[in-house]
């Protein structure tokens, strides 16, 4: 899904408005002219009873009024064309402008989306994944192995966090190049700043560049989503929302745990997974609870999930955002 039909008909609707914008401001230039060279309106009158003469003509079964009718408009369009210049006009200062001349503000291409809805609809897209500056700052052109010890071998993974880190990375590569025919799961495990939200924005910038839906909620602001869907008023808005939780191509779920845990929250995440995989789209779930107490934590449902259909990543190193900030004052 690259658009729900809400944020596709917000795009058509801005289409339609700067069509009527255009109209508007062509009516403007028109009238301007009009007011200030009124031979321009003599010869577009004169081109309309020529058009007309013409169809009464052909009607009647003279085909040659056609050939005479392109000659006449063209003769007529040259006077204006001279006149406006004249006048210190552009020759096609009475046509309709628009900003995207290749679809005419239509945003389509011989049925085709054109390159500016392609824009639009990115833009969009970013804009509801709540990571739209995020990603400009994480991603992987900004992605640093630097922050990872190349030294020192993690006890029962035979590599360092650094190697282990470049295993990572090619797997995050992996999930991006297959999601056009597979939308996996993800579930990023680690201690408090070892590169867990800042992987899962590197893997929504790429495939937000690609036009697919992403968006980014933080476990506090997902349960809240279904407490408002379930227990407040319930509004257009609300349902776009909670629709598109469970609709967009890929949801991440930052730091799973640091809610507010009850049999609420533990209901409403087994049915978010659940339901996102039989709709076949795409999960990160990153969190600082080992599996182990993730399974405690929110039932064994939740925890069968994701054992059966996630790839479970745990990361190691040391804080990152401490060893910046180390950086800043060396």
């Amino acid at each position: 899904m690259a658009l729900s039909n809400s944020q596709y008909d917000s795009i058509i609707r801005r289409y339609q408005q700067q069509q009527l914008e255009n109209k508007h401001e062509q009516d403007k230039r028109v009238e301007e002219i009009y007011a200030r060279i009124p031979a321009v309106k003599e010869l577009d009158q004169a081109s309309i009873k020529a058009a007309v003469k013409a169809a009464r003509q052909m009607l009647d079964g003279r085909k040659e009024a056609l050939i005479r009718l392109r000659e006449e408009m063209a003769d007529l369009k040259e006077q204006k064309e001279i006149l406006l210049k004249a006048a210190g006009y552009p020759a096609d200062y009475m046509e309709m402008h628009y900003l995207c001349p290749d679809c005419h503000d239509t945003g389509y291409i011989d049925g085709k989306k054109c390159h500016c809805f392609r824009k639009a609809q990115m833009k969009l897209l970013y804009a509801q994944s709540n990571i739209e500056e995020v990603v400009r700052q994480e991603n992987f052109r900004t992605f640093s192995f630097d922050f990872y010890d190349d030294e020192q071998i993690i006890p029962g993974l035979g590599k360092t966090a650094r190697q282990h880190m470049g295993q990572v990375v090619e797997l995050c590569q992996r999930f991006i190049n297959r999601f056009g025919q597979e939308k996996g799961n993800i579930l990023f495990t680690g201690s408090t700043g070892v590169g867990k939200t800042f992987l899962t924005n590197c893997i929504a910038r790429e495939l937000m560049d690609q036009y697919y839906s992403v968006i980014y909620l933080s476990s506090n602001d997902l349960f809240d989503v279904f407490s408002k869907s379930k227990f407040g008023s319930w509004d257009d808005d609300m349902q776009d929302m909670y629709d598109y939780v469970l609709e967009c191509d890929l949801l991440i779920i930052d730091d799973l745990g640091t809610e507010l845990n009850n049999s609420f929250t533990s209901s409403q995440l087994f049915y978010c997974i659940n339901e996102r995989l039989l709709r076949k789209k795409g999960t990160i779930i990153s969190t600082n609870l080992s599996f182990n107490v993730l399974r405690d934590s929110y039932t064994d449902r939740v925890a069968s999930r994701i054992i059966s259909y996630y790839e479970t990543v745990p990361l190691y190193g040391d804080d990152i955002r401490i060893k910046k900030r180390q950086n800043c004052y060396d």
